[in-house]
């Protein structure tokens, strides 16, 4: 199931699922008890939010090997995390916004886990349960801050630097499916994700023996080679087959 998350005519948020290309409400909270309504309303007709409000979102650096070894980096023994804001994530359609700071700002498509419950020190017998769905994201980076810092809070952490959208398919198969980023139309990143050094099973599973998870919150599972630099006027398109494509323009902060 699709499920996405809108509103029309300046109304509150409403949640609903899709089916083919058309909308029906969800009664209820989608992660919990819920009713699916009839599918009646023309996705187009809709305005497209952010299709979970997370508490945190936990991003894991180096998890793909051909990446790290573009970095220059080690491969990590283990999980490699980070944090950044809430206050960074855009949806679908909206700009990503080049700060004065950093001269060298890039993209990194990626798979996005969405938790589906509270969860706290998860094993192998229960973390399928504790996953509501997969979207797509775009961790956005100032590259040269981040080699400045040393840590990486404010090369990952401005306003829109985490792209996320549009919607969450809960039946979605993260084993091995391939990830691409384009930027004005010419392909920059492509990997699968069956190339991940730490599955996403595997990282609900560590995470959630440092911190407790809950519902809505999103996990960035690290990206495949050929990160590249963003420029006023760019397009970026981070597309994941079988999932959707997260489209977004760049402009220089105002």
């Amino acid at each position: 199931m699709k499920l996405v998350r809108f509103k029309t005519n300046n109304q509150e948020a409403q949640y609903g699922w899709i089916h083919q290309e058309k909308v029906g409400l969800i009664q209820g909270d989608p992660f919990g008890e819920f009713q699916r309504l009839d599918a009646t309303i023309l996705l187009t007709d809709l305005e497209l939010l952010l299709p979970c409000q997370p508490s945190k979102i936990i991003a894991v650096g180096r998890n793909y090997p051909e990446h790290a070894a573009e970095m220059n980096a080690v491969l990590p023994t283990y999980p490699l995390l980070f944090l950044k804001p809430p206050s960074a994530l855009i949806t679908n359609g909206e700009p990503i916004q080049l700060p004065g700071q950093s001269n060298q700002v890039e993209h990194e498509a990626e798979l996005a886990v969405v938790v589906a419950k509270e969860s706290k020190n998860l094993d192998k017998d229960n973390v399928k349960d504790a996953i509501f769905g997969y979207t797509v994201a775009n961790d956005i980076t100032a590259r040269d801050l981040q080699a400045i810092d040393g840590q990486w809070t404010r090369a990952k952490g401005f306003d829109s630097f985490c792209p996320l959208g549009p919607w969450i398919d809960t039946q979605f198969d993260p084993s091995d499916a391939m990830i691409s980023c384009h930027v004005n139309q010419a392909l920059r990143q492509m990997g699968s994700t069956k190339d991940m050094t730490f599955k996403p099973d595997q990282l609900l599973i560590f995470i959630s023996s440092i911190m407790t998870l809950y519902p809505g919150d999103v996990i960035l599972t690290g990206t495949p080679p050929g990160v590249g630099p963003l420029t006023e006027g760019d397009l970026v398109t981070v597309h994941i087959d079988g999932l959707g494509s997260l489209v977004n323009p760049v402009r220089k902060s105002e």
